[in-house]
């Protein structure tokens, strides 16, 4: 396709051509109706002014008869630029007036009429042609007939003069549309090619491209603005897989090549049933912790695809705490610790109630996780795990706040990603997607995930949109 016909087939320029019609045809009726009422106001001054002449006349007819009437219309006829005057006798013989000739049958007919006529100083010749006149012919007492008109040579060269302007008006409409027109979609198709270019190279391979964005704010610029964010999050999230996948072949290779190490072992070495029985809980053991690895990496894919939208509703996050507070009881108190739960007043928020309590489970369980017992304590006091679900403005926020070894600031980010296990918990079971975890939840429903320090310990606060009326605090 050639340029000129890319041109051609743009919305853009298709548009334009139908404004432009519509301009146009709009253009030409409002010139046309100026023209016709230019006319038609020029003929109304006419006849204003022929009838206040015949008006005239008949009075001086009525005064002074036939002879005084011929002397006033004479005179008159003679003034440059006056009127047309003529009185006949019945038989059609002038008596006075400037016209000599006039089309056949009009001085039988009283009343208003266009004719042709020529002056009585003019001659039949190319030079001088025959003129159209409006005229009314009135019948005086005693059959005279007296006709007074207005040339209409004025006022059909001003309706030319204003048809000819409209005509050329017009065309020059179509003509500056046209070109502003294929201005325009030059400029728009330069830009929707820039980032039709932009998509070739993103759909190639390379995702840090971006649209480009003029700058000019409208609507092309808000458009390739929302598409960089949405092209930001893609790769992202195409980074994100490839990390997964990096992290899936290195974090699990491990406890697959010792599942298999030990149904090896168990089959080279095992010589009793009970042998054999130990061999296999191992296996089970190894095979659950494989399972819950799979099923973590499947609620964080649930949760950052946001198909877990579609089962939000209405819940109270308070209730949330408490629950996840009975679950976990019974382990703090193994460890020593003491779990409490601070939510009182109601929490509404709307969401994936299950994901919202995975999420909290895993900050519960991590700060069971890394606190220290009692009896390791170095002050000798009982450690102490709170979990809170406050009202905060427009937000909810679930904070658990423990007194363990906290994470260094320089690390808080890159521990809510996928994997990702510092030193220190090295020892500790897991498989580092806890955090993850709630910080996809969080995201999900529209909040974050924020990790602080509790001096000691760790404070880990999950913020959601309030789902419900706000709640006063005394």
């Amino acid at each position: 396709m050639t340029a000129l016909g890319k041109l051609f087939r743009t919305t853009t320029f298709k548009l334009t051509l139908v404004y432009l019609t519509v301009f146009a045809l709009f253009a030409a009726f409002l010139l046309g109706y100026f023209a016709l009422n230019t006319r038609r106001l020029i003929t109304e001054q006419i006849t204003d002014t022929v009838n206040a002449e015949i008006t005239g006349l008949s009075e001086q007819y009525r005064l002074g008869g036939i002879r005084r009437l011929v002397i006033v219309v004479d005179a008159r006829a003679r003034r440059p630029g006056s009127s047309l005057y003529l009185v006949t006798t019945f038989a059609g013989e002038a008596l006075a007036g400037n016209v000599t000739a006039l089309a056949p049958g009009i001085l039988d007919n009283p009343g208003w009429t266009e004719t042709v006529y020529r002056r009585l100083d003019e001659t039949e010749t190319a030079e001088h042609p025959d003129h159209t006149a409006l005229v009314q012919v009135f019948q005086l007492p005693g059959g005279f007939r007296l006709l007074v008109g207005r040339d209409l040579d004025e006022r059909e060269r001003l309706y030319h003069i204003v048809l000819s302007a409209g005509r050329w008006s017009v065309a020059l409409v179509i003509v500056l549309g046209l070109v502003g027109g294929l201005f325009v979609t030059r400029r728009v198709l330069r830009r929707v090619d820039a980032m039709t270019e932009t998509t070739r190279t993103i759909m190639a391979g390379d995702l840090g491209g971006r649209l480009p964005v003029a700058g000019t704010g409208d609507e092309l610029d808000r458009l390739a603005e929302n598409l960089n964010v949405m092209l930001e999050r893609i790769e992202a999230l195409m980074h994100g897989l490839k990390e997964v996948s990096d992290n899936i072949a290195h974090d699990l290779k491990t406890p697959l090549t010792r599942l298999r190490n030990r149904c090896e072992e168990a089959l080279r070495t095992a010589k009793s049933e009970g042998e054999y029985r130990a061999a296999l809980e191992g296996t089970i053991e190894d095979s659950e912790g494989l399972i819950r690895t799979f099923n973590a990496l499947l609620m964080i894919a649930r949760a950052e695809s946001g198909q877990a939208r579609d089962d939000m509703n209405e819940f109270d996050a308070a209730e949330i705490a408490h629950d996840i507070g009975e679950l976990y009881e019974p382990l703090a108190e193994q460890k020593g610790i003491a779990l409490k739960v601070e939510a009182d007043a109601p929490a509404k928020v709307k969401g994936n109630r299950e994901l919202v309590s995975q999420a909290l489970a895993n900050l519960v369980d991590n700060a069971i996780k890394y606190t220290e017992p009692r009896d390791l304590a170095s002050n000798g006091a009982t450690p102490e795990i709170v979990v809170r679900a406050l009202n905060e403005g427009d937000r909810i926020l679930l904070t658990v706040a423990d007194s363990g070894p906290g994470i260094p600031e320089a690390d808080r980010a890159r521990v809510v990603e996928r994997f990702v296990r510092l030193e220190q918990s090295r020892s500790q079971p897991g498989s580092g997607l806890g955090l993850s975890l709630a910080s996809a939840v969080a995201r999900l429903h529209g909040g974050e995930l924020t990790l602080a320090d509790n001096q000691p310990g760790l404070k880990s606060v999950i913020a959601l949109p309030r789902g419900g009326p706000v709640q006063s605090v005394g």
